[in-house]
């Protein structure tokens, strides 16, 4: 699939179960922010940072804002790809993830979505710096827009 807003996302397939399809007949949008979720901590681990380093490590990435755009609906079964890619890191305290689902069969855009992140301590629920290991991991996958 081409036409991804950002170069070289990390994907996740997905499908609408009957359970995700609301009171109007399509995906709920609910649906959509939780697979943002599991996209985002599927791509955190595949980088090589998982919920346990962040525990060993008493930090981390906390989503300060999110935003969503839902462009089109989707329906129960069809297929669906979800990209995500980190976009901007200061090396410090913040970063941003972005979003972008799109139908399989046509590749058409159903949503694009955007999370502010924020560093913090898991122990306080305070901001702090990002340790060696996030700047080290996160900031070399962040991918510039080229188009």
């Amino acid at each position: 699939m081409t036409d991804w807003d950002w170069p070289g996302p990390f994907t996740l397939a997905l499908s609408p179960s009957p359970e995700h399809i609301d009171g109007l007949g399509h995906t709920n949008n609910a649906v959509y922010v939780q697979w943002c979720e599991q996209a985002g901590w599927a791509h955190s681990e595949a980088l090589g940072l998982s919920l346990a380093d962040y525990r060993r490590l008493d930090r981390a990435m906390a989503i300060r804002e999110g935003h969503y755009d839902y462009l089109l609906p989707s329906f129960a079964g069809e297929a669906l790809v979800l990209g995500t890619w980190l976009t901007a890191s200061d090396g410090k305290l913040t970063m941003e993830r972005r979003f972008q689902l799109r139908r399989a069969s046509d590749g058409a855009t159903l949503l694009r979505g955007r999370w502010a992140l924020v560093c913090i301590e898991i122990s306080s629920g305070r901001p702090k710096r990002m340790p060696a290991e996030f700047v080290s991991i996160y900031d070399a996958a962040v991918v510039p827009k080229t188009v």
